[in-house]
């Protein structure tokens, strides 16, 4: 669990990061709740809602695979891209509300990283239970 480990400490730096950020520009606009119309903070807002909805799964299905003893390239593999992923995400999205490469880019690669490890964890189950 010392891989996933690595990768959890790392992206719930960037998540406090982002959230920090949200905070910081609700006390300068002194707006306590939602965006107030403001586009920096609801860039900031879903740039960590967004990082809290994909990031704990991704997580959950890294730990399963390093439990499964998958090969640490592998792991590493995924977790770097994840959290490389996760950073052009934000930075993508705390431009501009709209289309960004680096936002795209990042959501898609996040998706791509969920799919892959599932389904590892799938082969992985198949091996193991329907193939011996």
């Amino acid at each position: 669990m010392r891989i996933t480990g690595l990768y959890a400490a790392l992206l719930a730096l960037l998540i406090l990061g982002l959230a920090a950020r949200v905070m910081w520009l609700r006390r300068r606009t002194r707006i306590g709740l939602g965006d107030g119309g403001d586009r920096a903070v609801a860039c900031a807002v879903r740039s960590h809602g967004n990082a809290t909805e994909y990031v704990p799964l991704a997580l959950i299905l890294l730990l399963v695979l390093e439990l499964n003893q998958t090969l640490p390239v592998l792991l590493h593999a995924f977790g770097i891209v994840l959290l490389l992923a996760r950073i052009a995400h934000a930075i993508g999205l705390s431009g501009t509300p709209g289309y960004s490469a680096g936002r795209a880019t990042g959501a898609a690669i996040t998706l791509l990283v969920i799919a892959l490890m599932a389904l590892m964890l799938l082969w992985q189950y198949a091996v193991i239970h329907l193939l011996v």
